[in-house]
């Protein structure tokens, strides 16, 4: 067996020892970084699903306003009133009773 200094063995311990006492902190920042780059594309999901709800309330505003101009007549008037008043709220109401219902 060969004779190992004394100078090599303590300077071995003395890097072992570093590692083992940085490995806490490394780790927690690789946490660190890899929650905000998770946060950071949280909000980029949320930015890219704002864009596209506005993209379709104008596309929406735009076919109701195209129907509103296509009405011609006080029938027609009439028919489109007669739609509107075909129980959605009541069945949105009833689809939130049912949602809070699955919440307890």
């Amino acid at each position: 067996m060969a004779f190992v200094s004394a100078q090599v063995t303590d300077a071995v311990t003395q890097s072992n020892v570093k590692v083992v006492g940085e490995a806490p902190a490394i780790a927690l920042g690789s946490i660190y970084q890899t929650m905000a780059h998770s946060t950071g594309i949280l909000f980029e999901n949320a930015v890219s699903a704002q864009q596209q709800q506005n993209a379709l309330a104008l596309a929406s505003a735009n076919m109701g306003v195209m129907q509103v101009y296509s009405v011609d007549t006080s029938a027609d008037a009439g028919a489109s009133e007669k739609i509107g008043q075909l129980g959605v709220a009541d069945n949105l109401t009833s689809l939130l009773t049912i949602l809070n219902s699955f919440r307890s």
